[in-house]
């Protein structure tokens, strides 16, 4: 199946999604689709709202209005039960890996197993090793967090996403904090997994070498909005200046008044 057909049989939805913090939108109606077994890159600077668009897809955020759909099912309209259940199928990597200080990796990758199935510790802790393995860190369960790199704690956040054997693996700014060989190792990681299990990965980034590298569809948000969904091809092709403008790297054009600079900081708010 080619990007195109998964993208016209989307594994996740999210029809005009409105979110607010307080009376600021956040995100003005977006419109996006997941095709299934694909990587899916969510573009966007700083501040664009991708992240806050993936923390409403896994459930984190409950959104103003509008719908976000899952394997065909409404998650904001279904009851908690229903829902907890349906996002057990998603697994996120969060920016900063959220592991548990107070535990071992192994048990850090061992904890969604424990709270969500009946497993016995045995197959828990055969399942946590073939983790382990998987993102490259076999031997590494009984060290604690503190003692891994800033790479290695992204790779062990992976393999607790991923205990569960998710539909989609959501992956918030791999790239951050890393030097650019080790997030390169972590860019061909995600590739990797998403050849050998079809996996369906969402990866929410502004670092351009990752784009390239990883992307089969690409939906770029600016200022709360999508404004393109495509194939990265189509996307490079694209005459919106805004989209130039983000895959030129170059900056806004900003002039500064240093007395209004000064009046600034010296006026009583």
């Amino acid at each position: 199946m080619s990007v195109a057909e998964a993208a016209a049989e989307p594994i996740i939805e999210v029809k005009d999604l409105v979110a607010k913090y307080g009376s600021r939108v956040i995100l003005d109606n977006v419109s996006l689709s997941v095709p299934r077994g694909e990587v899916t890159v969510i573009l966007g600077g700083s501040g664009s709202g991708k992240t806050t668009l993936m923390r409403h897809i896994v459930g984190l955020n409950q959104p103003t209005s509008g719908r976000i759909i899952f394997m065909g099912q409404v998650l904001n309209e279904l009851d908690r039960k229903a829902e907890i259940e349906v996002r057990r199928k998603m697994g996120v990597l969060f920016q900063g890996g959220a592991l548990f200080n107070s535990m071992t990796v192994a048990e850090n990758i061992a904890l969604p197993l424990k709270e969500h199935t009946h497993l016995d510790d045995k197959v828990i802790s055969i399942i946590t090793k073939m983790k382990l393995d998987q993102v490259g860190l076999a031997g590494f369960g009984d060290l604690m967090p503190e003692q891994l790199s800033g790479g290695m704690k992204k790779r062990a956040g992976l393999a607790r996403a991923l205990a569960m054997d998710p539909e989609v693996l959501f992956v918030d700014e791999p790239s951050a904090g890393l030097d650019p060989i080790t997030a390169a190792g972590l860019d061909q990681l995600l590739i990797n997994l998403k050849k050998t299990f079809q996996m369906t990965i969402v990866v929410v980034t502004h670092e351009l070498a990752s784009l390239f590298l990883i992307s089969d569809w690409v939906c770029m948000i600016h200022q709360g909005q999508i404004i393109f969904s495509g194939l990265l091809d189509d996307m490079k092709k694209s005459p919106d200046p805004r989209i130039i403008q983000f895959l030129n790297r170059k900056s806004e054009k900003t002039v500064y008044d240093p007395e209004e600079h000064l009046r600034s900081l010296t006026t009583e708010v």
